[in-house]
């Protein structure tokens, strides 16, 4: 019986090891009415499993005046997902619902507001060309950066 129970504990053990080298990593970006990101780069580091991501908007006027959000996309696909988002709307964050282009995002927020995303970095590839901007109409032209990841 002592070699049944010690063999469960082995494979319990086994099974939660993938979970024990999880690691989460935080990033804060702040934004204000000037419309402007504090950073135009970001590096995720390899070991990181999942990233999560915290927008500040330090500035005063309201999201429908001057909203921003985070927004990462391949750095091939970031003009067109922020041409898209033109035509969206702030219920949606001036994203296409559901456009497979958006590896994550944040809520669109105003003055004084924070919102923040979780994402696995499974999306990502080491080496990859990524970037993040805001998608609110006309804001990704100075409101973009990169981030690389590995």
């Amino acid at each position: 019986m002592k070699p049944l129970i010690a063999l469960v504990l082995l494979a319990a053990g086994l099974a939660a090891a993938p979970h024990a080298h999880a690691r989460s990593c935080a990033f804060t970006v702040t934004s204000n009415d000037q419309m402007r990101f504090d950073t135009s780069a970001m590096k995720v580091a390899a070991d990181c499993t999942e990233v999560v991501l915290t927008l500040r908007h330090t500035g005063t006027l309201p999201a429908k005046a001057m909203g921003h959000n985070w927004v990462l996309t391949r750095t091939a696909d970031m003009q067109a997902v922020a041409m898209d988002g033109m035509r969206a709307r702030l219920e949606d964050d001036y994203l296409p619902p559901g456009d497979k282009r958006v590896i994550a995002h944040t809520k669109v927020i105003g003055g004084g507001q924070v919102a923040s995303v979780r994402f696995s970095t499974k999306a990502l590839q080491k080496g990859g060309a990524y970037s993040f901007f805001c998608s609110f109409p006309g804001h990704f032209g100075l409101m973009r950066g990169t981030l690389s990841f590995g």
